[in-house]
């Protein structure tokens, strides 16, 4: 009995030391072109795979380690959606009742159109004006910080340019107005709200919204990269990451990020049936769901459900992947352009898969 046990243990080791070669071998060829960033992989919870490299702050020459925080932008709407999702199960919020049942004074014209469904699957239909263009993008995000509601009332009470619910346009604008539905129905602020109702329960001490003004220790910085060049890197275009709110304004840790991953996938926050409601994937809306997108993915020979969320902005990239079927969490994060985390996540989860 214990010689067979043994035989068992020395197997799960084989196999886990062998994976981690795989993925080295594939890190390894991504430091090359210049990866800063950390990889996490961890199997029903527990991580097996997590490693940091590169510089985080190029002006005083500070590498990555596990003290670093990164920015995760719009990996910020799946917190969101988590915290409606929790006012649903609440029936505090009803999915079909339009934007104006919990934000009365909104002005625009989807105010008593769109609903809360609609908002959480970027099918508004609004012409969203904080995105036309870069002179508008700046405006919004890099020239001056908005207060919310005049934030909402410039740049997102314009008209309808489609049918609710009808067309994915993915933008930021749907998830700030549902974080300001968040402040209303709680009576609160988003920030406060996020505090009370995930991070400390789940304890994600070194995750919080960012200001502009903040201090925050270890923080990293982000570099956009010249001409494609994965050498060539600069600082990039100041921004107020305030503007990005509840879309995109949220800072986190590897670790961290996998007890929220743990939370929505093991049902911690949220029922098992509000869970499943905010995983259920919309497929003529290309495979969206609330917070993730959640479709399914072959690797070689093996088949899985894949939930993704991504997150980008001024050189910060920000990748998470769940296989929902297999109770695998993919976690990277990165701060410069140099290497596509689309392309490179792919590569280590194959890996990892031996495929």
């Amino acid at each position: 009995m214990k010689i067979t046990s043994l035989a068992v243990l020395l197997l799960i080791v084989n196999t886990v030391f062998a994976q981690v070669k795989r993925v080295d071998k594939v890190l390894d060829s991504c430091i090359k072109k210049n990866f800063n960033g950390a990889v996490l992989i961890a199997k029903n919870g527990k991580i097996e795979y997590l490693k940091y490299t590169g510089i985080a702050n190029r002006h005083y020459d500070i590498k990555y380690s596990n003290q670093t925080i990164f920015h995760l932008f719009s990996v910020t709407k799946t917190f969101t959606a988590a915290l409606i999702m929790q006012l649903v199960e609440q029936k505090r919020i009803n999915l079909d009742s339009t934007i104006s049942t919990y934000y009365p004074a909104y002005k625009g014209e989807a105010a008593k159109k769109v609903t809360i469904r609609n908002l959480l699957t970027y099918t508004s239909g609004m012409y969203h004006k904080d995105l036309d263009g870069r002179q508008m993008l700046l405006e919004a995000y890099s020239k001056d910080i908005w207060p919310l509601d005049t934030f909402i009332t410039r740049y997102l009470s314009e008209k309808l340019i489609d049918t609710p619910g009808t067309k994915f346009n993915y933008n930021n604008g749907d998830y700030i107005l549902l974080g300001k539905i968040i402040e209303n129905v709680y009576g609160k602020p988003y920030e406060q709200v996020l505090k009370e109702k995930i991070l400390t329960p789940l304890k994600m001490n070194h995750t919080g919204l960012l200001h502009h003004e903040d201090i925050i220790k270890n923080i990293d910085e982000g570099y956009s990269n010249q001409d494609g060049s994965t050498t060539a890197l600069y600082t990039s275009t100041n921004y107020y990451i305030d503007n990005y709110y509840s879309a995109g304004g949220i800072y986190s840790t590897p670790s961290d990020l996998l007890k929220f991953d743990q939370a929505i996938f093991n049902h911690k926050i949220l029922k098992k049936a509000t869970a499943e409601l905010m995983l259920t994937p919309y497929p003529k809306l290309g495979d969206v769901a609330f917070g993730f997108w959640v479709y399914p993915k072959k690797f070689g020979k093996v088949s899985t459900i894949f939930a993704e969320r991504q997150g980008a902005g001024y050189g910060h990239h920000s990748n998470w992947i769940h296989l929902v079927d297999k109770g695998l969490t993919f976690i990277l994060l990165s701060n410069t352009d140099t290497v596509d985390l689309n392309k490179m996540r792919m590569r280590v989860i194959a890996a990892y898969l031996r495929q």
